[in-house]
């Protein structure tokens, strides 16, 4: 058993650390589809990506329900990192969570049953952090949306393999429904519920 002492670290320096990922995420937000990098660094349990970490740390608080998927729940160490530097209060239930860790893709739960929001409250949502194989390689993909001059492309290998095709169900329920960032190492990308994605082929 891990004890406390012995769980990797968080940001050496928070406030600088989390201003600089806060940036970043925001960047992507405002910028659907296009490649940030998340600069500062922390301690990361296994399964857990360095991105995904910076993240965790920014934006979870004792507030915000988590909710994690059997990759990172299956591992001790990532609910205790989770729990002793975010103070994030792990949940069961999707429906309840304002944040969502997707350690493997290929265990993402029908995303009807995260939080969509209210219309009244629609970011009252859950916020999908899947981790992915790769943001620069891999099929092409055509965003079309707010924050995105016309078309961008994205290139990424990604599970589950038809994970834009299912977020198609978020169109008809604006402004309710889910947001997503998608995490390979040290790059995100956003892809926020106004977004639209298509195939660009292989």
């Amino acid at each position: 058993m891990t004890t406390i002492a012995e769980l990797p670290p968080g940001f050496a320096d928070k406030v600088l650390s989390a201003q600089s990922t806060f940036r970043s995420v925001m960047d992507a937000m405002a910028r659907p589809g296009s490649v940030q990098r998340i600069v500062p660094t922390a301690g990361t349990p296994h399964t857990m990506m360095r991105g995904t970490a910076a993240i965790a740390l920014t934006l979870f608080d004792h507030d915000t329900p988590l909710w994690l998927d059997a990759c990172m729940a299956q591992n001790s160490d990532v609910v205790k990192w989770l729990r002793f530097h975010t103070g994030a209060p792990v949940v069961q239930d999707t429906s309840i969570a304002s944040f969502a860790l997707i350690g493997d893709g290929a265990l993402l739960p029908p995303l009807e049953r995260f939080a969509l929001g209210t219309s009244e409250y629609p970011d009252r949502s859950t916020t999908l952090i899947l981790q992915v194989d790769s943001l620069g390689a891999g099929r092409s993909f055509e965003l079309r949306g707010p924050g995105i001059d016309g078309a961008a492309t994205l290139q990424a290998s990604i599970k589950p393999f038809d994970l834009f095709e299912r977020l198609r169900f978020n169109e008809p329920l604006f402004p309710r429904g889910l947001d997503v960032v998608l995490v390979a190492d040290d790059a995100v990308v956003a892809i926020p519920r106004t977004t639209r994605v298509a195939n660009k082929g292989s």
